[in-house]
């Protein structure tokens, strides 16, 4: 269902709103911890390392997605508040064919550069095999990952988080049943890991991209819409180069502390492994609900109702720190138990690293939680040379702390605690930025 955010309570407006799009993201993360979870419990702690050193790559591609679907669904939402049908359209259909492009581009690097880039972060010769074959049958599916995030940034721009919700409960539980007979029943090791998840997240994305059609042709135009502008691709361009810049950087740097991390042996890596994916689990779903702030922003601009921006920021402030609340203490407090979720039987190095991990990052969740909820303020109105300036200083901070104090008596435990400085730093800078910005279309 459609949902104009230019009306109603702010804060009741995107409660009804993100609720659901923090449910996709839950579901969207079951993908990849359902694949740490089977390799892990059935077929051992080699083979979720080798899961989760593929991770670290994968997340480049995911990255180039993630600016896709920003910048589509903040150029849709603001025709859609200014009830500008046409070049809704045509902005849907331009970010499509400019996503396809992009999509192409990265398979070809993908498929001839995939060993290149497992060398480059020390993967380690016993997981060298098994990190390949996942992230070669990852890049075939990278064309349902693409128009799948279009898909839901369009839902999120016509204000509807319920159907990619629907979406993802479905696939992502399926996800986790086709995981395991591939792996239990059929015997496929690590690629029936990386099969089931490309199957599912087809069948998703095929039925997402129906709905989006169907869902447009309800809409009358007053006047009849280009299929492809170079003004709206520039405008796509604008938000989604430093969205897609800033998790690219993410995940460069991600893989950089991932070589770091290499060099400390396969039960560090495998405690990593299952530690960041918790943690990917609260950044992205905080993440996610920035994003819908950034949709609540972009469509009261459209409707030039600025003075609805600043009382959308505090009640998105409240909710995220709602949420971190019970995810806090479950890290800190059980922390063990998340770790068992993912390992038989654990060595002390993949126990303890894990532990260690989430314990330190934990602490620190309501930092970024407003961090990124004022990153969706200003991505929403277009502010992306300050979003982009708060981003890579944080990320600069974190890695070169990793490096520097992964060398020290620290040993890896100092990686960790590069994230907090890091994750402060931004939150400041961004909190700066957004004191100083004036909105307006």
């Amino acid at each position: 269902m459609n949902k104009d955010l230019t009306v109603g309570n702010p804060s009741k407006v995107l409660w009804m709103f993100c609720l659901p799009l923090f449910g996709s993201i839950l579901f969207q993360q079951m993908y990849n911890i359902a694949d740490s979870w089977v390799a892990g419990k059935f077929i051992g702690e080699n083979a979720l390392a080798a899961v989760g050193n593929s991770y670290e790559i994968t997340l480049i591609f995911i990255a180039f997605a993630f600016g896709c679907n920003i910048g589509c669904s903040i150029i849709t939402s603001r025709y859609f508040g200014a009830k500008d049908y046409s070049s809704m359209k045509s902005a849907v259909s331009t970010s499509m064919i400019a996503s396809l492009a992009v999509c192409l581009i990265l398979m070809l690097v993908g498929i001839f550069g995939a060993e290149l880039f497992l060398n480059l972060i020390n993967t380690p010769a016993d997981l060298f095999a098994d990190s390949k074959l996942y992230l070669d049958i990852y890049i075939y599916g990278l064309p349902f990952v693409f128009f799948y995030n279009v898909a839901t940034g369009i839902f999120s721009a016509l204000g509807d988080s319920r159907t990619p919700f629907i979406f993802l409960a479905i696939s992502s539980t399926s996800n986790v049943v086709v995981d395991i007979l591939f792996v239990t029943k059929l015997n496929m090791g690590v690629a029936g890991v990386a099969w089931a998840t490309f199957l599912c997240q087809g069948v998703s994305c095929v039925l997402a991209v129906l709905v989006v059609f169907i869902r447009l042709k309800k809409f009358k135009t007053a006047r009849k819409y280009s299929i492809f502008s170079k003004n709206l691709l520039r405008q796509f361009a604008v938000i989604a180069v430093p969205s897609t810049l800033q998790q690219v950087f993410i995940s460069i740097g991600n893989i950089i502390i991932q070589g770091v991390i290499n060099g400390f042996g396969p039960g560090v890596i495998a405690g990593y492994s299952a530690g960041v994916k918790l943690n990917n689990l609260v950044i992205t779903s905080l993440t996610t609900l920035g994003n819908g702030i950034s949709n609540y922003v972009s469509q009261n601009l459209g409707a030039g109702k600025y003075e609805r921006i600043k009382e959308g920021l505090k009640a998105g402030l409240k909710m995220v720190w709602i949420i971190c609340i019970p995810l806090c203490a479950v890290y800190l407090l059980f922390p063990k138990g998340l770790v068992y979720f993912f390992l038989n039987s654990p060595s002390n190095d993949a126990l303890n690293t894990a532990i260690i991990y989430l314990r330190i990052l934990s602490l620190f969740y309501f930092v970024i939680a407003a961090k990124l909820i004022v990153d969706g303020v200003l991505r929403g109105a277009g502010k992306m040379m300050q979003f982009t300036i708060a981003t890579f200083t944080d990320l600069a901070i974190r890695v070169i702390l990793a490096i520097v104090l992964a060398a020290t008596v620290l040993g890896s435990m100092g990686i960790w605690m590069a994230w907090p400085f890091g994750w402060v730093t931004g939150t400041v800078l961004s909190i700066y930025f957004y004191r100083k910005t004036k909105f307006k279309l």
